[in-house]
């Protein structure tokens, strides 16, 4: 059934979990059949990880909904799909109600959409065995909290009488998991299971999901666009593009030596958290729709050795067996593996850094009222935002990373007066804007404008793109003043994009090219400081590889300064000049972005660095990760002292007891705000109230 050499299957091995042979699913439209998989092959073992990549619109997620026999009516799909002795693509729908939780169990993306809101967690955990008469409904109570705490969910007993709302992202997907596990299934398809989570908790997500396949002998495919996380978990890797597997084999061959151009494109195009900076390598133009896609080869219009081959445009190349893999390419011995730079830059050196700050942040506070009762009565504060204080200098880049809940949004939110400041001052040119009216602060937003996480709802439906960019102008009363539709084709053009996209809608771009449009509204005023909150956070590899230089570029040519809001840790090390850490509404440590990464000081920071994702798969054995327990906590009820000492392993008496100031960590460049500050690994230093000791 299997074909070792073609890389299918890894050699040796016995007869697989499942076979997929000939698969193909396309969508019925008005114009025909929309191709989304065309003709794929592979089998995954038992106890093996095979991770499935590509970019959006490649076939992945199709890939997994068929292996459930989810796909919708309108899905015409031909091949065969074996998983053991059951036919998935044959089977009835009763059939495939036996096979789901008993044999296959589902991990989707968005564990907010996988669960009912409008039912309890531990009914839901459950509600599969009961419907399949595996459990009875008397017992499905006490099966819910055994499942719950198989996952690690702390008061499995109170958290299963709660509803999803009331369960953080993490806390989320660990009940997704424990229902995909409950009936001990043979095989686990995780749909970007840890895409929406902050690095630590896809550190617990990752770790429990293997510790539970290896209790209970899963196969498990992943499928994921974070090419870390494959380094990470991966045995086989499959990479797909236009609804093809153009790259198969072991992880290790696929990363040290791939054998497609696409492949090869994609890990170098990667921003890397243990490397130094350079300068990304992109890869040209856009994925190819379904419906769209190229003659020959799909690939060959963006790719660097086919793109003037004849051949390559004319024949669709099969996959072959080549150095270690199986790879789809007419000319797979000419793909160089990816490189690091020999000569990687150095820290920029910022100019005017010895100049007033462009953006001085002091003692910010921004907290939200809790009200109760028909009265509304204040009864307590949720404190976002506890006291941050932050300079950002004329060209120069400054991050603020840390989990979902820090604060890192809401301190851009008040920078911009989005929202309104409780405490503190925020100035902009040596200007206080903290209490500024909503029309002073018009005039300032001119200098200091803000680039959202979404493109997708972040430009208005119903308006050409060329109105969008257009709008800041108008709003100004600047548009005829500056030139009106020759400045908004020269702002497309520094953005990458062409005027002979005028008159065209949201909907017909990419996520790349919508990004693209935001920014260009952004830069329409001439602006000295961007505010970017989570730009890249929603794109492929390959496009956020393209918007990160993209930003590079404009910084460059335009002298601006970026505060620059993130979770991904090695897209805030290629771009940073500065990173500030914050934790639960306070930064706890900011540096110089070199001597954070390699020498960051705060026990956090280390658990941060140390949970993210690497993508070289000979480092598994020897990285030293600290995954950290718990959830954080409540900033409507922030712990006593340190309020990182309930998840801190260098916890004291004092740190329960006193709060810790930022002070410089000796001589270093570091501000730390730790009472046991030092390298991981060392003996550590302190920092008192009044500095080091």
């Amino acid at each position: 059934m299997s074909d070792p050499a073609s890389g299918i299957v890894a050699e040796g091995a016995a007869e697989p979990l499942l076979s997929v042979r000939g698969l193909t699913v396309g969508f019925a439209g008005r114009g025909g059949v929309v191709p989304a998989v065309r003709g794929i092959d592979f089998d995954v073992m038992a106890n093996e990880v095979l991770c499935i990549v590509g970019e959006s619109g490649s076939g992945k997620s199709v890939t997994a909904l068929a292996l459930n026999g989810l796909l919708p009516a309108t899905a015409r799909m031909s091949g065969t799909i074996r998983l053991g002795q059951t036919r998935i693509d044959t089977a009835g729908e009763e059939a495939l109600r036996a096979v789901r939780g008993r044999e296959i169990g589902m991990i989707f993306q968005d564990p907010a959409t996988t669960l009912n809101p409008l039912m309890v967690v531990g009914e839901q955990v459950t509600e599969g065995e009961v419907v399949r008469g595996d459990l009875a409904r008397t017992d499905a109570p006490a099966r819910a909290v055994e499942l719950l705490e198989e996952v690690e969910i702390a008061d499995a007993a109170g958290r299963a009488g709660q509803y999803p709302h009331q369960f953080s992202g993490g806390m989320r997907q660990r009940a997704v998991i424990a229902m995909a596990m409950a009936g001990r299934p043979r095989l686990i398809v995780a749909d970007e299971p840890t895409t929406a989570l902050d690095v630590t908790v896809q550190a617990q997500v990752l770790a429990l999901l293997a510790r539970r396949q290896a209790e209970t002998g899963a196969a498990v495919i992943l499928i994921t666009h974070d090419l870390g996380v494959v380094a990470e978990v991966a045995d086989r890797v499959a990479v797909m593009y236009a609804g093809r597997i153009v790259e198969i084999g072991p992880v290790d061959a696929i990363f040290a030596n791939p054998r497609h151009p696409y492949t090869a494109a994609l890990l170098q195009s990667i921003p890397r958290v243990d490397a130094a900076d350079r300068r990304l390598d992109t890869i040209p133009g856009q994925p190819p729709l379904p419906g769209a896609f190229p003659s020959g080869c799909a690939f060959h219009p963006r790719c660097a050795l086919g793109s003037a081959r004849p051949r390559c445009a004319a024949d669709d190349p099969a996959l072959h067996p080549v150095g270690g893999t199986a790879a789809a390419c007419h000319f797979a011995e000419e793909t160089a593996p990816p490189r690091l730079p020999a000569d990687p830059r150095q820290s920029r050196e910022i100019a005017g850094a010895t100049e007033a700050p462009l953006l001085s942040i002091e003692n910010l506070e921004v907290h939200f009222p809790i009200r109760k009762g028909l009265l509304k009565r204040t009864v307590g504060h949720v404190r976002a935002v506890d006291g941050v204080s932050l300079v950002v200098r004329a060209g120069e880049t400054v991050s603020i990373v840390g989990e979902s809940g820090c604060g890192k949004t809401t301190t851009a939110r008040a920078v911009m007066g989005l929202v309104k400041a409780t405490a503190g001052t925020i100035e902009f040119e040596g200007d206080d804007i903290t209490h500024k009216s909503s029309a002073a602060l018009r005039a300032v937003r001119q200098r200091m404008q803000y680039v959202f996480q979404d493109p997708f709802s972040a430009l208005n439906p119903v308006k050409p793109v060329e109105e969008i960019v257009a709008e800041p102008l108008r709003i100004h009363g600047l548009y005829d003043e500056v030139g009106g539709k020759q400045r908004i084709a020269e702002l497309f053009d520094l953005v990458g994009l062409s005027k002979t996209m005028f008159g065209r809608y949201p909907r017909e771009f990419s996520g790349g090219q919508k990004q693209r449009i935001g920014i260009a509204r952004a830069l329409g005023l001439a602006p000295r400081l961007l505010v970017l909150d989570e730009p890249v956070a929603a794109l492929d590899v390959s496009i956020q590889a393209q918007i990160l230089n993209l930003l590079e570029d404009l910084q460059n040519e335009l002298g601006l300064a970026y505060l620059f809001i993130a979770h991904n840790l090695s897209v805030v090390r290629h771009i940073s000049d500065r990173v500030a850490v914050m934790y639960l509404g306070r930064i706890v440590e900011e540096s110089v972005k070199d001597d954070l990464y390699e020498g960051a000081l705060h026990p956090y920071t280390q658990s941060l660095l140390s949970a993210a994702p690497v993508p070289d798969p000979t480092r598994r054995a020897d990285r030293r990760r600290i995954v950290l327990a718990g959830e954080i906590p409540n900033p409507a009820a922030p712990p006593p002292g340190c309020s990182f000492h309930p998840r801190c392993g260098r916890a004291s008496a004092v740190c329960s007891r006193d709060d810790p100031r930022k002070a410089r960590f000796g001589d270093t460049r570091t501000l730390v705000a730790c009472h046991h500050a030092g390298p991981l690994g060392e003996p550590v230093g302190q920092v008192a109230a009044g500095g080091v000791r």
